[in-house]
């Protein structure tokens, strides 16, 4: 059965070219019709796609429009594209002409989101040591969106969702040993009530329920195991009944991801990056999308990197982009109602 989808054609930014962003965009966009995905367009390069196609055995038209609303008529029979020109494309060899291009990619379909021409942001894998290069200073995607949308870094929070589990890490790319100074129960708290709206207003879940995961092995024990279960993050999860959200923690994290545990909850509150990537990457590894909560837009992305060493040899799987653009598309759906 088809989804709904946003009333408006999504904006795929085309990642960086030598990654395989491009070609995954093109299998995206050949399977839509079996994928029951709803109309896109890339902003990237006609050439790039064009190249990435036939490199990678696709049979398919780009077509280049001018404006987002056109894209929704040429989607049937091509790939719209908004083309911000060319740049070389040499799969797995990264230069600074595709990372300009990368970047201007990810602005302008930023703010044709933003300014309601588009109805929701797929980004495409980046290499962040190159985009550097070229002016990029934010951390990554997910802080540069959220600066373009006028929301502080710390309350835009990544989301990983895949048919099988939704985790939310509290800290994210930092070294182990700062969580702990990392973690405050305002902060749990504050993170955790953003996820749970999100909850409700894009993905259709009236009464998410929330397991909040301890940092320690045994959610401390006690305290035989640490202090921080008991001293920051049971306060948070307090905090968050309080507030009345569904909430349970913090519990033993070691066995909050088999079947029977996933069925008790809606979203996993992880306290850092491993945490959470490790079981829905052992869960959900092909379809895998990254969700920035906490936005006025909604922004997904494929759950992988630019995978450089693959790059152009059709042997990267299209299953992640496929799901971001799905989800985009559902959630932007539910936010305007459609």
């Amino acid at each position: 059965m088809i989804q709904p989808s946003s009333p408006h054609p999504l904006a795929l930014s085309i990642g960086d070219p030598a990654g395989v962003g491009p070609e995954l965009a093109c299998a995206a966009w050949a399977l839509s019709g079996t994928a029951a995905l709803p109309p896109f367009f890339v902003v990237g390069s006609r050439r790039v796609l064009e190249k990435a196609a036939r490199r990678r055995g696709l049979h398919l038209k780009v077509r280049a429009i001018t404006a987002p609303h056109e894209a929704a008529a040429i989607f049937p029979n091509a790939l719209p594209v908004l083309d911000l020109g060319d740049a070389d494309y040499t799969p797995g060899v990264p230069d600074d002409q595709g990372a300009a291009l990368a970047l201007a990619a990810l602005t302008e379909a930023t703010r044709l989101v933003r300014e309601g021409k588009a109805g929701a942001l797929v980004t495409g894998p980046i290499a962040k040591s190159r985009l550097a290069r070229v002016g990029f200073d934010h951390p990554g995607q997910t802080e540069f969106v959220a600066a373009a949308c006028g929301v502080a870094a710390d309350d835009a929070v990544m989301m990983l969702a895949g048919p099988s589990l939704r985790v939310v890490p509290i800290t994210v790319h930092v070294a182990l040993s700062r969580v702990p100074s990392l973690l405050s129960a305002e902060r749990i708290e504050r993170r955790s009530a953003i996820a749970a709206e999100a909850l409700v207003r894009d993905f259709g879940i009236p009464a998410p329920r929330l397991a909040v995961a301890g940092l320690n092995p045994h959610a401390g024990e006690d305290g035989r195991m640490g202090s921080e279960d008991a001293a920051v993050i049971a306060p948070a999860v307090a905090a968050l009944q309080s507030r009345g959200i569904d909430a349970r923690g913090p519990l033993p994290a070691d066995t909050m991801f088999h079947a029977a545990a996933r069925a008790t909850y809606d979203v996993a509150i992880c306290m850092y990056h491993d945490q959470a990537l490790i079981p829905i990457k052992a869960l959900d590894f092909d379809e895998g999308v990254n969700v920035t909560l906490g936005l006025p837009i909604v922004r997904t992305s494929p759950d992988h990197g630019t995978a450089f060493a693959i790059a152009g040899t059709s042997t990267a799987r299209p299953g992640a982009t496929v799901a971001a653009i799905r989800m985009a598309g559902e959630c932007a759906a539910r936010r305007h109602g459609a």
